[in-house]
């Protein structure tokens, strides 16, 4: 039961406001015994209307909460009394009265709730705002970081890597059943000198024959063909399969099998770039001499030839450094990259008959 006030005692004992103490006591063994939990065991319910009786005749028994509560039922009994000699308008009058201090309570409740709410997204506006001014300068400082380091990067003087051997060496691969022609080394030049000049005598050549059919043409070659400077070989890559290069059919590719570094270098600096194959051989001797030129004999390039060019003529060892240089006109270093390059492309025919053989295994 709720609080003990609010119990009508009087009704819960079944006996008048006027009762006397030894009548509250007679009505309440009477209703005792009818309520008693061990007379029903089985009502769940019989212990709550027990205490709800002992809690009755407590406050009955007790002068001073006996009194509070007759004031109570008095009070209760008068404003019965009040609204039945109300006429149905005085009614209506008081109803809307207390609806509206009920609404003016809400309201006033509602609009304390609004104003915190506000504040707390006025808040968070505001720490949203501080987060994106700081990531915004963080970004900023950032970018101003990196464009420091990509000026320092361009205006700090960058060294050309090392040419390798194969630097300027091209591979070729064709169907000789399209081609019957390209089955010498000199009409495989011939048909690659309009891109610059290459060293024919180093041209290497791999035919795999018709395993299934010997008796037709192979189906298959394969040739690296070094040209003298990097400008010719990287024409003749850009020209791979255009029909209006003469190649096609005819897949050119790096004898490496990716971009030689000087290459990516040359292009970086706009000494190599996508017209060369439109502009060809002669275009392409302009950028790599203007290249050889800005770097000077002693800068960039003294590691390698100028040009990025190697004399055609074939090594022929075992002929002294020394000799060798002053026979040919080359320096020291010319002459080691010249048998360095010499050196790969044996390994690459090598590997290519290998896989030659495997394939026919």
């Amino acid at each position: 039961m709720a609080d003990n006030e609010d119990i009508n005692a009087y009704e819960l004992l079944e006996i008048e406001p006027t009762a006397t103490e030894a009548e509250i006591k007679k009505a309440y063994r009477q209703k005792s015994l009818k309520v008693h939990p061990d007379r029903h065991p089985n009502n769940p319910q019989a212990a709550q209307k027990f205490h709800e009786l002992n809690t009755a005749y407590e406050l009955l028994l007790d002068p001073t909460r006996r009194t509070a509560l007759d004031t109570k039922l008095k009070a209760q009994q008068a404003k019965k009394l009040r609204f039945a000699s109300y006429d149905n308008k005085r009614k209506v009058m008081m109803e809307e009265l207390e609806k509206s201090e009920r609404e003016f309570k809400k309201s006033r409740l509602d609009a304390h709730h609004e104003a915190q709410r506000r504040q707390q997204e006025e808040e968070m506006i505001k720490e949203e705002g501080r987060r994106l001014m700081r990531e915004k300068q963080e970004a900023m400082s950032k970018l101003a970081e990196e464009k420091g380091k990509q000026k320092a990067k361009e205006e700090a003087p960058s060294e050309a890597p090392s040419a390798g051997p194969l630097d300027t060496t091209i591979r070729l691969k064709f169907s000789p059943a399209t081609y019957p022609d390209l089955t010498t080394s000199e009409n495989i030049a011939a048909l690659l000198k309009r891109f610059g000049p290459l060293d024919e005598s180093s041209i290497v050549l791999s035919i795999k024959p018709n395993k299934k059919n010997p008796s037709k043409p192979p189906k298959h070659a394969t040739a690296l063909v070094p040209f003298n400077k990097v400008d010719g070989a990287f024409a003749a890559v850009l020209a791979s399969g255009r029909k209006n290069r003469g190649l096609d059919g005819i897949e050119v590719s790096w004898a490496e099998g990716k971009e030689p570094d000087i290459v990516a270098w040359l292009k970086e600096r706009g000494h190599l770039g996508s017209g060369r194959e439109n502009g060809g051989a002669a275009a392409s001797g302009q950028d790599t001499a203007a290249s050889s030129k800005a770097a000077g004999s002693g800068g960039a390039f003294s590691s390698f030839p100028d040009d990025l060019s190697f004399d055609p003529e074939p090594i022929k060892p075992p002929i002294p450094a020394a000799a060798a240089a002053a026979a040919s006109g080359l320096d020291f270093e010319s002459l080691t990259f010249m048998r360095m390059r010499q050196a790969e492309r044996e390994r690459l025919e090598r590997e290519i008959l290998e896989a030659d053989a495997q394939e026919e295994a």
